[in-house]
């Protein structure tokens, strides 16, 4: 098959994929009754948020799943959707109103999730693993913002700590377990980048527990520089942008959220209220993308909310000053403000992907810089540059098929 068959095969099942991010998929949790969930598969830890259109308290669900090109799908449960996955003889299947799709491999569980902390503490409830070699720990899973009554509107960090934490045994974590779940996870599973992030915490407190945190990871990993990202609040002393480099972090997110101001100040109470308000958010990775350098900073935007002009402005503008962003769909997720709102159609979300990877590319962007970056390797973007690098294994595997003929 030639490399153009391969990439439009790829095209037709990124719009899939597109489409289950935004719509969700349904399926009736009996089924995964012939799952070794929490066993031979990967069970959802909420770790951090709730990512399924709803909550399902007192039963588990997969991660995700891989088209038959290769890419990542996560399972994002909603049983109002037109997708599906059924089980049939002994196969899971993804169909399209009653259409079938393709047969459904879910993704197996890390190793380092059979594993234990130092402390007792199992390593699945202090690190997630994202397929494609990212371990992700949420230090915290509650956001000192519901406090003062400015939790960001589209946010359900706080709903799922209340819904599932105690179920969950999900708690802080502290360095030396988060040394140890990377560590773990770097020489079992293959992990190559590590992204920590959680909920607000003061400034002077956040700094000093991410320097801990890097400690331990290199004192247990052996490596100085072990791919990490430090997800923070803006700082309201730039200055302390640079420890976060000199304690060893690659890189560093900033997660502004909303370009246009006045979306900004409705959507972000806190964010306008703890960090100097969205002028000094840009101030922050301004300075930061000098302190780390080019593809070494990333900001986070919730696309659906504002108008894509907005958003695709801000993409433009941060990556012209070497700043990657995240566009990856707003979901109005169960807990937040924003429940029961509607975000645009899967195609809205499709063309901001497509658009955001131009400008990416425009800049000399690379998908190393995009996966050194993300909490995630599989955002839309990651597969957008791995198709256009050719990156996925189909494509070598299409080359020993050649060579064999």
């Amino acid at each position: 098959m030639s490399r153009a068959h391969i990439k439009s095969d790829l095209y037709r099942e990124l719009a899939i994929k597109n489409e289950l991010g935004v719509e969700g998929v349904a399926a009736d949790p009996a089924i995964f009754k012939h799952l070794s969930l929490g066993g031979d598969y990967q069970e959802q830890v909420h770790l951090c948020f709730e990512m399924d259109h709803e909550t399902h308290e007192g039963f588990d669900l997969p991660t995700g799943y891989e088209t038959p090109g290769g890419l990542r799908i996560s399972f994002n449960w909603d049983r109002k959707s037109d997708y599906e996955i059924v089980y049939d003889s002994g196969q899971y299947v993804l169909t399209h109103r009653k259409k079938e799709l393709f047969p459904v491999e879910f993704e197996k569980r890390p190793k380092f999730y059979s594993q234990r902390a130092s402390d007792g503490t199992p390593f699945s409830r202090i690190g997630s693993f994202a397929h494609g070699g990212t371990i992700s720990i949420a230090y915290s899973n509650e956001c000192s913002l519901k406090e003062k009554g400015q939790d960001c509107l589209f946010c359900n960090i706080n709903a799922t700590k209340d819904t599932y934490s105690e179920l969950e045994g999900i708690k802080w974590k502290n360095p030396k377990q988060i040394g140890e779940a990377v560590a773990a996870a770097y020489k079992l599973d293959g992990a190559r980048h590590t992204n920590i992030t959680g909920g607000f915490v003061p400034e002077r407190r956040e700094v000093d527990y991410y320097i801990d945190v890097a400690e331990a990871i290199q004192e247990h990993t052996g490596l100085q520089d072990f791919n990490g990202t430090a997800v923070i609040g803006a700082p309201l002393d730039l200055g302390i942008i640079e420890r976060y480099k000199e304690a060893g972090f690659r890189t560093l997110a900033m997660n502004l959220e909303m370009w246009d101001t006045n979306f900004y100040n409705a959507i972000l109470p806190g964010k306008v209220a703890e960090c100097g308000g969205r002028e000094h958010w840009i101030k922050a990775l301004e300075y930061a993308a000098k302190v780390f350098g080019k593809g070494k900073v990333r900001s986070g935007f919730v696309a659906g909310i504002e108008p894509k002009k907005a958003t695709l402005e801000g993409v433009e503008y941060l990556a012209s000053i070497g700043v990657l962003s995240l566009t990856g769909a707003w979901i109005p997720n169960p807990g937040s403000a924003l429940e029961g709102h509607r975000t645009p159609r899967a195609e809205w979300h499709l063309d901001m992907a497509y658009k955001s990877h131009e400008i990416f590319k425009k800049y000399g962007f690379t998908y190393n810089d995009y996966f050194d970056i993300a909490p995630s390797p599989n955002f839309l973007i990651h597969d957008l540059f791995a198709i256009d690098e050719e990156l996925l294994p189909v494509f070598t595997a299409n080359e020993s098929v050649e060579e064999a003929i």
